[in-house]
């Protein structure tokens, strides 16, 4: 699970930090160069520009479509990342018994807990690191649109609600925290996750770091974190309810 928080963390820091240096502050258009220009942040500001045509120039409403469509179709590996986690869930009295059978700190000892640990994963057909995969694939989609919300310069232009989409907004950055809170909390529940301090910690830190985010970036982008949020939250129940009724019976 550490080497799992340390692939996740690890892997948000560099893609915060290039999703900061790769022209966000430049307009995308058709004349921008390079693969990720043409193919990922074109095509989505051009997506958002069509919804905006179609709901007669509402940018907000534009940002929660696309937002909407980009979690449908990333549904299979929600879905997948949520199987993972309850596989994981299920050897969990199995991964005790061990930790507790080897439980001396010496090289030895340790190397034989790893070793009848990946026995126990291949035995129950579980990969520790296959809940990361969604999260690596998702990434560039979602890094993708924020960019294509920042470069559209009609989307900074423009107003939906009370909401200047240019500008930040902090009832907005609350609710984005607040709803990054909750999805993340539906995703544990029950799990290892729930159970390891070091996820716990990143319950809270993660929340209150993109709240912090959503405080100062445009309220466009807030608007896209907090759609996502409250999709994954719905499908998180939706997916998990089923599982726990499978879990249910089978234990009838």
């Amino acid at each position: 699970m550490r080497n799992k928080l340390l692939i996740l963390v690890a892997m948000t820091g560099v893609l915060t930090f290039l999703s900061g240096c790769m022209e966000v502050n430049q307009e995308i258009t058709s004349d921008s160069t390079g693969f990720w220009n043409e193919y990922i942040v074109y095509p989505l500001s051009q997506t958002l520009l069509f919804f905006a045509d179609a709901t007669n120039g509402s940018y907000g409403l534009a940002i929660i479509i696309v937002t909407i469509i980009i979690r449908l179709l990333l549904l299979p590996l929600n879905v997948k990342q949520l199987k993972s986690s309850k596989a994981m869930q299920d050897i969990q009295p199995e991964l005790k018994e061990l930790r507790e059978k080897y439980s001396s700190k010496d090289a030895q000892t340790q190397q034989k807990l790893q070793q009848e640990t990946m026995q126990l994963f291949q035995k129950n057909g579980v990969n520790p690191l296959a809940g990361c995969l969604p999260i690596i694939v998702q990434m560039p989609i979602l890094i993708g649109f924020y960019h294509a919300i920042m470069r559209t310069e009609a989307v900074q232009t423009h107003n939906f609600l009370w909401l200047e989409l240019g500008q930040a907004d902090p009832f907005l950055a609350i609710l984005t925290a607040a709803t990054t809170f909750l999805q993340q909390k539906l995703m544990m529940a029950g799990g290892a996750a729930a159970q390891n301090p070091q996820m716990q910690m990143m319950l809270y830190i993660m929340p209150l770091m993109i709240g912090t985010f959503a405080f100062f970036f445009p309220s466009a982008l807030a608007l896209y974190w907090i759609v996502g949020n409250i999709v994954m939250i719905l499908q998180t129940v939706f997916i998990r309810k089923p599982m726990m009724k499978d879990e249910t019976g089978g234990a009838n």
